[in-house]
């Protein structure tokens, strides 16, 4: 197992933009959200931008468009049609699958409800962009769960990011065996569902479908917090968007959260900083480690 060094991501570098353009950086779709967790749509969609995307588009329950649109005036903001629940309804897949296949890389998850219908839009998604860098966080994970083989025979193997509870469902094991032995959950999801795996936890271990696996231990307690997950997930599509490689952009976001966490951590003495804080660090982050 390899450490998640300074070092290491040096050997792997950056994606470079292609030319001046935002188009040369990559299109981001997030699709997210619910009318109860609409904050996770904000953290994630910032820390795309943040990583250096070009271009951002989010797709969120019709209630939620306008609010998202004035919070992130940097988006194009879609709404879509709802359940009573406030999720998002699968009537919306066609539409939402047209716009994913012109995209560079998806997020799908993040605060969305867990239910039938999520997974039925996360499964239409992960097969109608079949060309399209994919992330599954949080409320799409359940997808993999109902159809183990969905990820399978992409053209870039699809990244899943869950933490120990989400690990559990997806494995059908229990928490404390994840917690035991996350690094052995993180390869069966992997052999299992032909993913790269991000087994988030006080130590994050990255595994890729080739048997590769990386370890980062260098986060800080702080990041424990409610939607530090979800700006994690944003980092990563951000960088799959760039061009990077699925293990690669895993591995940067992987350690420029955590290093985000340290400094943060140092500014306000310990615990007690905010998810929404993370990505304003990251690109002097990114920039200090790849110079």
């Amino acid at each position: 197992m390899v450490p998640v060094t300074e070092h290491l991501l040096r050997g792997i570098g950056l994606p470079k933009p292609e030319g001046d353009s935002k188009d040369g950086r990559g299109r981001v779709l997030v699709v997210a959200g619910c009318t109860q967790l609409p904050g996770a749509v904000l953290l994630a969609a910032t820390a795309a931008m943040r990583v250096g995307a070009g271009k951002l588009q989010i797709a969120v329950c019709r209630d939620l468009a306008i609010p998202i649109g004035i919070a992130v005036p940097e988006a194009l903001v879609v709404g879509l049609p709802q359940t009573p629940d406030g999720g998002i309804s699968f009537a919306c897949a066609e539409d939402l699958t047209s716009r994913a296949q012109r995209s560079d890389a998806i997020l799908i998850g993040p605060g969305m409800v867990e239910d039938g219908e999520g997974e039925r839009v996360t499964a239409a998604l992960v097969r109608g962009a079949a060309e399209a860098a994919v992330i599954l966080d949080a409320g799409a994970l359940g997808a993999l769960k109902a159809e183990p083989d969905l990820a399978r025979d992409r053209a870039k193997p699809l990244v899943i990011t869950p933490h120990a509870g989400e690990m559990a469902q997806l494995l059908g094991r229990s928490r404390e065996a994840i917690e035991a032995d996350p690094l052995a959950a993180a390869r069966d999801a992997t052999d299992r569902f032909g993913t790269v795996t991000v087994m988030k936890g006080g130590q994050t271990h990255v595994v890729a479908p080739g048997g590769e696996a990386w370890c980062y231990d260098g986060g800080h307690v702080g990041l424990a917090t409610s939607g530090s997950g979800d700006t994690l997930a944003g980092l990563i599509v951000g960088l799959l968007a760039r061009g990077g490689r699925p293990d690669e952009a895993a591995l940067w976001s992987v350690y420029a959260h955590g290093e985000s966490g340290r400094r943060l951590a140092r500014r306000y003495g310990g615990i007690g900083f905010l998810a929404r804080e993370i990505p304003d660090q990251i690109p002097c982050i990114l920039a200090e480690v790849s110079a």
